[in-house]
């Protein structure tokens, strides 16, 4: 194809004509389309395009994997040529929704909560890892010294990064507030003020909790005969997800009830007020025993038998991915990192262990593949999975031959058992890839580079000496 528009054409045939464009937009890299029936995409014809790194199909949506720079060209002739208008991202997620089921519809939820706040847990977690090095005895000097301890005026520097690093965990509440009433359609803001709330200082602080109980000093306000515990919900994810939802649609019922005059009097007042109430007598409560029921649950599976939890975590992430109920383990994550006394969380460095494994049998399928589009996608597609982002390398290569995806899986399953074995805990959520050895604790860097080792390597051989000495049907359709 030798120009945007013959390539819009092949695409737009490929993929089952403008009949089957229910809303069509783009990203960055991709095309991205919600269409009536996926059954319709010719693979083979749409591989063969030039312009076309890949495909595949996640939360409803069909993507195209074109390139930057060049989708935005593709996407508009592509739009002309199918005679359709040129849609948000919103409105084509929103036209992809349709094809969810409930499962599916229940999971996109906790992803377009999550999703748009991990800019800023990221970046807390890298941060958090840059003073983990700093601050970590026994990383680069014997027993417990640390890096502060032999330079000291690296010690302040090291503390300023701290308070920077941990904002983010501190006000967590505050970004999932934030994130929880945009996406049920209220207002934001509002979201903001109901995280602070649930970490006021004038309430325990939930680190507290626990001691506080023992005691028999947890204090309570007394409404009427009602006694409620003057609780916080610090490093809590299930109060502020229940209460925003709430408070969004308490917020969206009285603005379409209140005149618009008095909105700006009544609007927030009642919705923050009855949330509020509501939050602290009953919905704080139960959720917080819940969130802390789930993690309490995992810190006992993993401890009691980490060589098959650490196994079967492994195994089962890169499915949980193409699934999208990967999104609902994030919120596990930072209840470990956040709201218990784990120390750390132990399911994230097989996060980790898995993006890489993916990316790393991707990597094989380069050997292995005849066609120059699918050997380039092979490549970029790796290098994406090392540095976090798993989805072209699972979509575009693993799952379309099947057998690296199944080397991948192995070899993750066998990695997360051994650092679990041996105690690997991440302080923080950080980037899903090959960077992601500076979020974990210290004196866990040795077993972690081992598991890191295992799967750089242990992917690519079997998947390249599977497809040589088998040479897989699926390898053979290539051809």
């Amino acid at each position: 194809m030798s120009t945007n528009k013959e390539a819009a054409k092949a695409i737009l045939a490929a993929i089952g004509g403008k009949e089957n464009i229910a809303s069509a937009t783009h990203c960055v890299t991709r095309l991205r389309f919600a269409l009536h029936d996926e059954k319709q995409v010719d693979q083979k014809a749409l591989e063969n395009i030039d312009v076309v790194k890949g495909s595949f199909s996640t939360n409803g949506q069909f993507q195209i994997v074109i390139g930057q720079g060049l989708v935005d060209k593709v996407y508009k002739e592509l739009v002309v040529l199918a005679g359709i208008s040129e849609a948000s991202k919103d409105e084509t997620k929103s036209a992809a929704e349709k094809n969810l089921n409930p499962i599916q519809r229940a999971v996109k939820v906790l992803a377009d909560v999550f999703i748009p706040i991990l800019p800023a847990i990221v970046t807390a977690g890298l941060l958090m890892g840059i003073n983990n090095v700093l601050t970590g005895g026994g990383i680069f000097f014997e027993g417990d010294t640390a890096i502060i301890d032999v330079y000291p005026q690296w010690a302040d520097f090291a503390d300023i990064i701290h308070v920077i690093a941990n904002t983010a965990f501190t006000f967590l509440p505050a970004l999932i507030g934030w994130s929880a009433v945009k996406r049920f359609g209220g207002n934001p803001l509002l979201g903001i003020v109901m995280g602070l709330i649930l970490v006021h200082p004038a309430l325990l602080n939930a680190w507290d909790y626990g001691a506080a109980r023992e005691a028999g000093e947890i204090p309570t306000w007394n409404l009427f005969g009602l006694e409620i515990n003057k609780l916080g919900y610090q490093g809590q994810v299930l109060p502020v997800f229940v209460a925003s939802i709430i408070l969004a649609k308490l917020d969206v019922f009285l603005r379409k009830r209140i005149p618009d005059s008095i909105q700006l009097l009544t609007v927030a007042p009642i919705a923050l007020l009855v949330t509020s109430f509501l939050t602290f007598a009953l919905v704080g409560p139960l959720t917080f025993a819940i969130g802390n029921g789930i993690a309490d649950g995992f810190i006992w599976l993993f401890g009691t038998l980490p060589w098959i939890a650490g196994f079967l975590y492994g195994i089962i992430y890169g499915p949980l991915v193409i699934t999208g109920m990967h999104h609902v383990f994030l919120a596990v994550d930072l209840q470990l990192t956040t709201g218990t006394e784990a120390g750390g969380t132990f399911l994230w460095p097989i996060l980790a262990l898995s993006n890489i494994a993916q990316g790393s049998a991707a990597f094989a399928m380069y050997f292995l593949v005849k066609n120059a589009n699918l050997k380039g996608l092979s490549g970029t597609a790796g290098l994406s999975a090392w540095l976090g982002i798993t989805e072209p390398a699972l979509f575009g290569v693993n799952l379309r031959y099947r057998f690296p995806f199944i080397m991948a899986i192995i070899s993750a399953g066998i990695a997360g058992m051994f650092v679990t074995i041996n105690g690997v805990l991440a302080n923080a959520v950080g980037v899903g890839g090959v960077p992601a050895f500076v979020s974990i604790r210290g004196q866990d860097w040795g077993p972690f580079f081992i598991g890191m080792a295992v799967v750089i390597l242990l992917p690519f051989v079997l998947t390249v000496l599977y497809g040589k000495l088998t040479k897989p049907k699926s390898l053979k359709e290539e051809e």
